[in-house]
């Protein structure tokens, strides 16, 4: 009998290591995925099809000779790597502090390959202004967030409702409304992908967690029932014909779902028909190849896109430069060796505090000293970005979103989101209004209170060169 119960107990450890070892791969897929769609669709940012074909026929692998990712997964790998520090305990408080340590703080010179959405925010953040007030810009309905939601349905695998939770205190910095809803749908996606969901489950997951009657949810029906009809019939019940802006979130979710539905998952199919739709191509391939990497698992990504992908240069986050997206996948899926008190970390370690100067052989892009990243006169913080750990929303010195809010709250000139409140997102801490077409009040806005410390990353992956520090 005891020898019955035993290998019972045998086979059961044997399939939870299973599963753990196929939810990794999947992880792996769905991060590689995001990085090989980014790559591949980068040179075809922003074309039409016809401008694609007449400079390439049909794209079917990297037209360029040195592919690389681009601000997609670099943001993918920043979120990433902060989701790894805090887990489900993430809070709008974390993702603000990262943001001042690895991106608007650093004295980087010009910023280089952020999007519009990441401008806004970073502008609002330099002149003092907290979460999510920081997301009032003329951008806030960008697809910046659904490029970077993919970590978030990895860790959440399963789970679709709190990756859509974490995602949107992820995007609090910097999106609000289409934009917040655009990331949500993409991090349910990931997650039920990530437990083999089929295509029609993984649509039906990310439709789950937005508001019906929302811009991002008309869009993806639109582009799944189009699906059937291929990538030209996608294309056209999604983009609207003469819109400058490619960069929508409603628009490039849309395209992105749809070329996975109308591809049935295939890695390969999902990827090319998310290029060569054109458009915001590297965002729409990313979405793309996360959805059907996490679904299929890294070996179904062809061998020769997968060794193209190598750790990130750095070009638009130098704060991310040498990281690879593999070392992130594995630190959000839980190891399959018996629990230990002390959590795996891949070779990345974090520290609570911020260090007044560069230490001696570290791998940070600290400079020597921090800056205070308030407006105000003061002096350099140690471990809190405001002197006094404590402060308002209001900014300091009189400073005003990029978007110049009105008096009553709501911000003017939102285009295309429209006036009204936030729903579904923790922004504001307190209950907003019904209306989700838009960004509208920042009623119950919390102040940034007693945050915890920046946390700090440091070292580097397996896959990854050394981490140099941010020049």
């Amino acid at each position: 009998m005891q020898s019955r119960t035993d290998h019972g107990r045998a086979l059961q450890a044997l399939r939870e290591l299973h599963a753990v070892r196929a939810l990794r791969d999947r992880g792996r897929g769905a991060l590689l995925g995001l990085a090989v769609g980014d790559a591949l669709g980068a040179p075809a940012e922003n074309m039409k099809p016809s401008e694609i074909r007449r400079r390439w026929g049909r794209i079917e692998g990297f037209v360029s000779s040195d592919p690389a990712g681009t601000d997609d997964t670099e943001y993918a790998i920043f979120s990433g790597l902060l989701l790894a520090r805090h887990g489900s305990a993430l809070t709008v408080a974390h993702v603000e502090n990262a943001w001042h340590l690895w991106i608007a703080d650093l004295d980087e010179g010009p910023f280089r390959g952020a999007g519009f959405s990441e401008r806004g925010t970073l502008e609002n953040l330099r002149r003092g202004l907290a979460a999510p007030i920081s997301a009032q810009h003329r951008h806030a309905w960008s697809d910046g967030l659904a490029m970077r939601a993919a970590p978030f349905g990895v860790f959440a695998a399963g789970r679709p409702a709190e990756a859509a939770r974490l995602v949107a205190i992820d995007g609090c910095v910097s999106h609000e409304g289409e934009g917040i809803y655009g990331g949500q749908a993409v991090a349910a996606g990931v997650a039920v992908a990530m437990t083999g969901g089929t295509p029609s489950a993984i649509t039906a997951a990310a439709l789950s967690v937005i508001p019906s009657d929302s811009w991002t949810a008309r869009s993806l029906r639109r582009a799944v029932a189009a699906a059937p009809d291929g990538e030209r019939a996608v294309r056209s019940a999604v983009v609207i014909g003469g819109y400058p802006w490619t960069d929508l979130a409603p628009e490039a979710v849309g395209l992105a779902f749809g070329a996975f539905a109308a591809a049935r998952g295939d890695f390969r199919g999902s990827v090319l028909t998310a290029v060569n739709m054109g458009r915001d191509a590297d965002t729409t391939a990313a979405v793309a190849g996360a959805l059907a990497g996490a679904m299929c698992g890294a070996g179904a990504i062809p061998p020769a896109w997968a060794s193209a992908i190598a750790p990130a240069r750095g070009s638009c986050l130098p704060s991310m430069r040498n990281h690879h997206v593999l070392d992130v996948a594995d630190l959000l899926i839980p190891d399959d060796d018996p629990p230990d008190t002390t959590p795996p970390t891949n070779g990345i370690t974090y520290d609570d505090e911020i260090p007044a100067r560069k230490p001696s052989g570290a791998s940070t892009p600290w400079h020597s000293g921090h800056p205070d990243n308030t407006p105000s006169a003061g002096g350099p913080t140690a471990g809190t970005p405001w002197a006094d750990g404590a402060p308002s929303t209001t900014p300091r010195n009189g400073a005003t979103p990029a978007s110049t809010p009105s008096d009553s709250g709501t911000t003017t000139d939102k285009h295309p989101s429209g006036g009204g409140t936030t729903t579904g997102t923790p922004c504001g801490g307190g209950t907003s209004g019904s209306n989700p077409s838009g960004r509208g009040t920042t009623a119950g806005t919390p102040t940034r209170g007693n945050a915890a410390p920046r946390s700090a990353i440091t070292g580097v992956g397996p896959h990854s060169q050394p981490f140099r520090a941010a020049s």
